[in-house]
């Protein structure tokens, strides 16, 4: 059974006692939850933004902690404030009232025990909005099993097929196999894409990938996999807002933005193998910011 006890919520299973104060790699522990923002976000695919925006929570913390990470503020758990289960579903209800497309839960992992009871709680104030898992793609089947029923749109990245690449920028070698399994869990859940009469997803699964500068062919690899495996049923999201920042100078094959070259061969490989449900990024979209100002606007 999961739990703060003896925390094996994602793939690393530190197993810390998290009620006690122990810490693990995901930087936070305690019964509380930390988070730096919640507001209507209109960066998300269109799908899921819509015209309203989505409702989105940024946690903090991450199991992941990439090097290259653009939110790395909040994701090495140094930016949050504490709030309880029961104020979090009433965010989740702000939101909704908003006029929020959904509920876009951002990093969640190991937060999910948590999640898991404020969404009840939500559902039960009135709460009907979809629910959008926005992960890392690094997630144990026992959590998503956990969140069956609860998550109406997972929307994950799948940032590696090699071991060697998630070892270097995550320190997770084992991430290829366990985002195969998680999305595998992800789809069993939700099969199929649907959407409402505006174009905005109410379920379904939809796969992102951050091509990263230099790494084409792993990017390729990805699209290869997911189509294949899962066909126009699982959407996909190509991404090519890749920005270098100061904690990249020391791996200079990514310090570096992704060139309009490699875009163009990444996008033709997922056209050309059939790919059919994609978001694809035009322009020079590594200019425009779509990080947030992590000021805890709705999180008091």
């Amino acid at each position: 059974m999961l739990s703060l006890d003896k925390c094996l919520l994602c793939p690393r299973k530190c197993g810390v006692d998290r009620r006690s104060g122990q810490t693990g790699f995901c930087g936070v522990s305690g019964d509380k939850i930390y988070g730096a923002r919640a507001a209507l976000h209109f960066w998300e695919e269109p799908c899921i933004s819509g015209k309203n925006g989505a409702g989105t929570v940024f946690f903090s913390g991450c199991n992941l902690r990439c090097v290259y990470c653009q939110n790395y503020s909040i994701s090495n758990a140094e930016t949050g404030r504490a709030v309880t289960v029961e104020r979090l579903s009433d965010i989740f209800i702000e939101l909704m009232e908003k006029g929020a497309e959904n509920i876009d839960l951002v990093t969640p992992t190991h937060y999910s025990l948590h999640i898991a009871e404020a969404l009840r709680l939500a559902k039960q104030k009135g709460m009907n909005i979809p629910v959008v898992y926005n992960c890392g793609g690094y997630e144990s089947i026992e959590t998503l099993e956990m969140l069956e029923g609860l998550i109406d749109i997972y929307l994950t990245d799948f940032k590696y097929i090699k071991a060697e690449t998630a070892e270097k920028y995550s320190k997770a070698p084992d991430y290829p196999e366990a985002v195969k399994k998680a999305l595998a869990e992800m789809t069993r859940q939700q099969p199929e894409p649907i959407f409402n009469a505006e174009g905005v997803m109410q379920k379904g699964v939809i796969v992102r990938h951050l091509l990263l500068p230099g790494h084409v062919r792993e990017g390729k690899d990805i699209v290869s996999y997911v189509y294949d495996t899962y066909g126009n049923n699982v959407y996909m999201s190509l991404m090519n807002q890749y920005t270098p920042l100061e904690n990249v100078s020391e791996y200079k094959e990514i310090n570096r933005k992704v060139s309009e070259r490699e875009y163009d061969s990444f996008i033709n490989h997922a056209i050309d193998i059939g790919v059919e449900n994609a978001f694809i990024q035009e322009g020079e979209t590594a200019k425009e910011s779509f990080i947030p100002a992590f000021d805890y606007e709705g999180w008091k």
